[in-house]
């Protein structure tokens, strides 16, 4: 049987960033809400346990009332911190399309501190093109950001 239904692609994001840290401090960031809340967004409900569900808030679009709903996959300290990222609505077309992705951050330490790469991981195109190319370009500003807040933590 041959399916001729137009198939997804789908991309990922992927930003690399080496901070002059170790990554006990980068972990530290990455992983206390009120420390996310100064680089990202504030997480509502946020424990960097594995199973436990969170919440962030950005800007609404058509049906979609702007609520990230996410949940810890992964944990392991100093190394790989992982969550699920879904939001959006299926009515939607561009901003606010339904978004089922994970996003993950890997530490590696290095002679200069802390690689510290994140993969925002399962954008279905054409859909989820619009927030694909939008976090793209915001993770490339925000992922800095987490050397700010480590920078305070030294």
């Amino acid at each position: 049987m041959n399916d001729m239904s137009p198939k997804s692609d789908t991309q990922d994001i992927v930003v690399e960033e080496v901070f002059p840290h170790a990554p006990e401090t980068i972990w530290k960031a990455l992983t206390s809400g009120a420390l996310i809340a100064r680089w990202l967004m504030e997480p509502v409900g946020f424990e960097p346990v594995i199973g436990n569900r969170f919440t962030f808030r950005t800007t609404p679009a058509g049906q979609w009332d702007g609520t990230i709903h996410c949940e810890v996959l992964e944990a392991t300290p100093n190394r790989r911190f992982a969550y699920s990222w879904k939001g959006g609505h299926a009515s939607n077309d561009g901003y606010g399309s339904w978004l089922e992705t994970v996003v993950t951050w890997a530490l590696e330490p290095t002679e200069a501190g802390t690689r510290v790469t994140l993969i925002h991981a399962g954008f279905e195109m054409p859909r989820n093109e619009t927030a694909y190319r939008n976090m793209s370009g915001g993770w490339k500003k925000v992922v800095p950001r987490l050397g700010a807040i480590a920078d305070d933590l030294n």
